[in-house]
């Protein structure tokens, strides 16, 4: 046994409760329907003529319907006669490559034969213009000789700064289209003035670049399409925040307030931009943005697949374990960081053989606490909210909860012969 085993093997795990919880659920129950109804208004639908080559750009989240979403507005732009095409609009994502731009998006399902229409993926921009400041404002070269461009993106709370446009299309413009040198320009000065530097660039982009419109995209508390709307390139400004309030309303969260240590069993970029979402566990990397559970200490089981070896945000965890380390690719994860000057979130945390020992030494590291009533929350990702386990100590103040409701009894916690939680007995 080594010496790690040995100073963990007395820490005792508590028995564990399911917990269900209830949000609002907005849906649109047909999506590929609401993408032709909106993009056939006419305010928007004029401005694609026949014979335009219309750039359409894509990104890096794990967005619900995604796929059916581009499919479906590619398909529109074709029967209209016009031509369009692909570009990445994911800034530094995917390791700031051609090659790992495009893994990301195969992995959404978005190919030249999915989507049936080329996908024009590099990394090479070009400069449009220049910002009130004299910054060059710059986008994907090939957008930029398109006769026109579409952006496509979800609205949602950011997770290091807090401002009338966070995560959503006038970001999408100023980092994404950008790509990474565009990035690294809007990040220069950090976080704390990013929420000037994004409407900043997407302004100036909208200003100097054949942008036609944008769908943007609101998701409910279930990771479900419940807002979709196509919004005229000069509309987006007064538009966005709007949508944005509707995305903090219908997001979703830890109904239990703290806890001592808060187990997530995989984080990831398909899952959120810090791989946890921190609006959800609490994992702020800076502090100009805030909320969250309160956990003393947070233990990451795995990285996802889907996150292509990406690991920004595992940084903000204090314990993980072997298998996500093996993930760890850092010429997939450090353009993050490189570009957003955020270094926390790509680092490495406290690595231990295995689930089992992982979230035993969350617990043994905590201090002041009653390690005979430790309490844990354990989550799938910070996009799965309608289940969650909750440790017995945290029974009490679960069932006084109006949005949850306790299912079966407390258990064991059950680990297979390597020591590690399989997510499918669970979530």
């Amino acid at each position: 046994m080594s010496t790690v085993s040995r100073l963990l093997q007395d820490v005792k795990l508590p028995r564990m409760i399911r917990m269900e919880q209830t949000f609002s659920r907005p849906i649109i129950e047909k999506v590929e329907e609401e993408v032709k109804k909106e993009i056939h208004k006419p305010e928007v639908w004029d401005r694609i003529q026949p014979g335009m080559k219309i750039a359409v750009g894509v990104g890096s989240r794990g967005i619900a319907n995604y796929r059916q979403i581009i499919r479906t507005l590619v398909d529109e732009i074709k029967a209209a006669g016009a031509h369009p095409f692909l570009v990445a609009a994911m800034g530094s994502h995917g390791g700031a490559s051609e090659e790992g731009q495009r893994e990301i998006l195969k992995g959404y399902g978005i190919t030249q034969e999915t989507m049936d229409c080329p996908l024009k993926i590099g990394t090479a921009t070009k400069v449009i213009g220049k910002t009130e400041e004299g910054l060059p404002v710059q986008i994907d070269a090939y957008a930029a000789e398109a006769d026109g461009i579409i952006v496509v993106n979800r609205f949602k709370a950011h997770t290091a700064f807090t401002g009338p446009y966070e995560s959503g299309l006038m970001k999408m413009l100023a980092i994404g289209l950008a790509k990474q040198p565009g990035a690294d320009y809007c990040h220069d000065r950090g976080f704390g003035h990013m929420a000037e530097m994004v409407p900043l660039f997407g302004k100036a982009i909208i200003r100097f670049s054949s942008l036609l419109f944008g769908v943007g995209i609101v998701e409910n508390a279930y990771d479900e399409t419940c807002i979709l709307q196509a919004i005229p390139a000069e509309k987006i400004e007064e538009e966005e925040p709007k949508l944005l309030l509707k995305a903090k309303e219908n997001m979703s969260r830890i109904l239990i307030p703290s806890t001592d240590v808060l187990v997530v069993h995989e984080i990831g970029k398909n899952i959120s931009g810090d791989g946890m979402d921190p609006n959800v566990s609490g994992t702020f990397a800076t502090p100009y943005a805030s909320g969250g559970i309160k956990a003393q200490r947070v233990a990451v089981l795995n990285i996802a697949q889907e996150s292509h070896g990406n690991t920004i945000g595992w940084g903000m965890a204090d314990v993980s374990t072997k298998k996500a380390f093996q993930q760890f690719e850092p010429e997939k994860t450090y353009p993050n960081s490189l570009t957003c000057r955020v270094t926390q979130v790509s680092k490495i945390p406290m690595i231990f053989a295995n689930d089992r020992e992982c979230i035993q030494a969350g617990i043994k590291t905590c201090s002041d606490i009653d390690r005979k009533q430790v309490k844990i929350v354990y989550i799938k990702n910070t996009l799965h909210m309608k289940e969650i386990w909750l440790s017995e100590a945290l029974i009490e103040e679960a069932a006084k909860l109006d949005q949850a409701l306790l299912v079966g009894e407390p258990e064991e916690l059950r680990f297979d012969e390597e020591g590690n939680l399989k997510a499918e007995e669970y979530f």
